[in-house]
């Protein structure tokens, strides 16, 4: 936070007011003056790292919760929105976004509510009634992160771990004993289509031959947390008020499948032995029995009050560059966020070499730098002749948080990066040799008498 301005004047009231304090007791208590406190509370001064060292000291609480209380989110999420092709040809600057934050609060949090609820796709095609994209703005409002299925998953996982060393037994013994659920194995013939099924008549989870170790216990575990942590689902299903049917169903499968994650790789133990191992992902899957994606996707979860872990997101695509999975989580990252994509990023060259991690700096036209680590992700085969999906799944981090990472070993991440946009609609580079179409609202500039290193050349007005 130190690196840029932090405009947090609603969260400092806010916590000023919690505390039972009127501005001249709590600035006496910072060490300021109270006419300085006003400008804070106002948004016309930014936080200095000094006297946000001191909130943090005097009234107990994790510093970076103020960008949670920031308009819109902050300013990385603001950014994020305004990365939309839709907004392009107005070139907004981080400044001005600054300025805008600090000017008119509220303006920005009317903005920033009034594009979650229509969501990037309706803007452009009309459409606001997308189930998938109601769910993922529903897990990105929580950045990712359900305190109450972890605890309660966490509690679950303290018990199994007591009662067995091997996982996928002790959830299996639970079901069976305590909520009369037998787990079967069934032969891909028999479950040609499907990788689970639960039989309420045979009182069985039924689950195909094809599933990995990782897999069983993760499906197991999926069940389990529908019938145990069923309040919790129940409760955060009910606030989120989804008016379609298929949302509610899509955000509930979410919450049951982060339950079963969160008893594979508890958050306590799960982040301990990521800051230990420096989140070596390999190291990682073999200690907690999961899988890349598994990990992948934990990762973007660790946002506990307190006890964070590094933010982090995720994207998952496929040969066509098509997205299927992406989760900013609190890393504010708009490669997680934009349907675009740019072929110099190597999430593209993954599959030129399946289950290889490629780990690559890029740098945005915003001039901020991620360090992405990006490989192939395969769910179980289903056999010789059938037909076998294949994905590539990058995991992103800020570059300037990337330091401690096992990945990031003998890469200086204040180097050369390599410049990546949004997808050629939203990027402005203009001396691109892989650019495929002009900048949307950019005119297009044909001269005859030269031709430039791209294909398209084109005007800033």
């Amino acid at each position: 936070m130190a690196d840029r301005k932090l405009f947090a004047g609603h969260s400092v009231k806010r916590l000023r007011r919690r505390a039972g304090l009127t501005q001249a007791a709590m600035a006496e208590t910072l060490a300021i003056s109270p006419s300085y406190l006003n400008l804070v509370e106002r948004n016309q001064r930014p936080l200095s790292a000094a006297l946000l060292v001191r909130l943090a000291e005097g009234f107990d609480f994790d510093p970076r919760s103020l960008a949670a209380g920031e308009p819109g989110g902050g300013e990385a999420a603001v950014r994020r929105r305004l990365a939309d092709p839709l907004f392009t040809d107005l070139e907004i600057d981080r400044t001005q976004i600054e300025e805008w934050m600090a000017a008119a609060p509220g303006g920005v949090e009317a903005f920033a509510r009034a594009y979650d609820r229509i969501g990037a796709g309706a803007l452009l095609a009309g459409d606001a009634t997308d189930p998938i994209a109601e769910v993922r703005r529903e897990i990105e409002r929580w950045r990712g992160h359900f305190a109450d299925l972890d605890a309660a998953a966490e509690a679950v996982a303290d018990e199994l771990r007591l009662a067995a060393g091997d996982l996928y037994g002790a959830i299996g013994e639970r079901l069976r004993v305590k909520h009369q659920l037998q787990i079967r194995i069934l032969p891909v013939d028999v479950m040609p289509d499907l990788q689970l099924r639960l039989d309420l008549h045979a009182r069985q989870l039924q689950l195909s031959e094809t599933l990995s170790p990782a897999s069983r216990t993760f499906a197991a575990a999926l069940q389990l947390g529908l019938i145990e942590a069923r309040g919790e689902i129940d409760a955060l299903a009910k606030g989120a008020a989804f008016a379609d049917r298929a949302a509610e169903r899509l955000y509930r499968r979410h919450l049951a499948s982060y339950f079963a994650a969160a008893v594979m790789m508890p958050y306590a133990r799960f982040l301990r032995a990521c800051e230990a191992t420096g989140y070596d992902l390999e190291l990682l899957a073999h200690r907690f029995g999961a899988g890349f994606e598994q990990i992948a996707h934990r990762l973007t979860t660790l946002q506990r009050v307190g006890a964070r872990g590094l933010p982090f997101f995720i994207v998952r695509v496929d040969r066509a560059g098509q997205t299927s999975k992406r989760f900013a989580g609190a890393s504010g990252a708009a490669l997680a966020e934009t349907d675009g994509r740019c072929p110099l990023w190597t999430i593209h060259a993954a599959f030129d070499r399946p289950g290889v991690l490629k780990v690559q700096v890029v740098e945005l036209e915003d001039e901020t730098r991620w360090l992405t680590l990006s490989r192939t992700v395969a769910p179980e085969s289903r056999g010789l002749g059938a037909i076998n999906a294949e994905f590539a799944m990058a995991l992103g981090i800020s570059a300037d948080l990337a330091g401690t990472l096992a990945a990031a070993r003998g890469i200086d991440l204040k180097g050369s990066a390599t410049p990546i946009g949004l997808g050629c609609r939203a990027c402005q580079r203009g001396a691109c040799p892989q650019r495929s179409a002009p900048p949307a609202g950019r005119p297009l500039l044909i001269d005859e008498r030269q031709r430039g290193v791209s294909a398209f050349t084109f005007g800033r007005d």
